[in-house]
């Protein structure tokens, strides 16, 4: 069994019509109310390479499956997973600065990317996201602090708990050593965490799961499955 990671580019709805006609209403309306024309980008490649990595696998239409966000309050901005599609694998889907990215496995899955850059309160994202172990492991900077945050919101993405899940719980190995979980209390089982390749090396990126061991990770080409999209629509 392999987790798989497409990582692809942004890109402009304006540009692809084809692309924004396989969201559904929900995700149309979510990209539309974005302010910035790069979030509008990003939202479209993740959200569309999602749908086709996953209806290419479980043969299906891209625009005909059916997503379900309900958090545990009630409201659509949960984890997504398929909706009767008990076949359905594990997915996760990210964006930062110029990648969109989506795992997917056998399992419980999450994914997240992160652009390197300034931190203006890295005092107190610090006190937020790092472990009192981690925090007394000597000076944080912000390169590293992201390669930390980027590995840990993949952990809590897999679990679907996200941000509502304390980072702070979690005690990682350090930034400039491979990913590995020290000490998560009440974590509800073995999860793994491991880094994946980018295409760009100031966008680190981190995939997580269920297990106790990280199963073999393949990386492939979101921006060929994006493109083939425009060719078959005659684009």
């Amino acid at each position: 069994m392999t987790v798989t990671v497409w990582w692809a580019a942004p890109v402009e709805p304006a540009s692809r019509p084809d692309l924004v006609a396989l969201l559904d209403a929900h995700e149309r309306e979510r990209m539309s109310a974005l302010r910035r024309a790069e979030d509008r980008a990003r939202y479209l490649a993740a959200h569309a390479l999602t749908r086709l990595v996953l209806a290419a696998g479980l043969d299906a239409d891209p625009a005909a499956l059916e997503l379900d966000r309900t958090c545990r309050c009630g409201q659509q901005h949960g984890k997504p997973r398929l909706a009767g599609r008990p076949d359905a694998p594990g997915f996760s889907l990210t964006h930062s600065g110029a990648l969109v990215g989506v795992a997917v496995g056998p399992g419980p899955v999450g994914i997240d990317v992160e652009q390197q850059r300034s931190l203006g309160d890295l005092a107190g994202l610090a006190r937020h996201a790092l472990s009192p172990v981690e925090r007394a492991a000597g000076p944080v900077e912000a390169n590293g602090f992201l390669v930390t945050w980027t590995r840990k919101e993949a952990l809590v993405k897999a679990t679907g708990e996200g941000l509502s899940s304390p980072m702070d719980a979690i005690t990682l190995t350090a930034p400039d050593g491979p990913a590995g979980i020290l000490d998560w209390p009440d974590s509800g089982g073995p999860w793994w965490v491991a880094d994946v390749a980018t295409p760009w090396p100031d966008h680190p990126g981190a995939v997580a799961g269920a297990g106790p061991a990280a199963p073999p990770i393949v990386v492939a080409d979101g921006d060929a499955v994006l493109s083939v999209v425009r060719g078959t629509m005659g684009a």
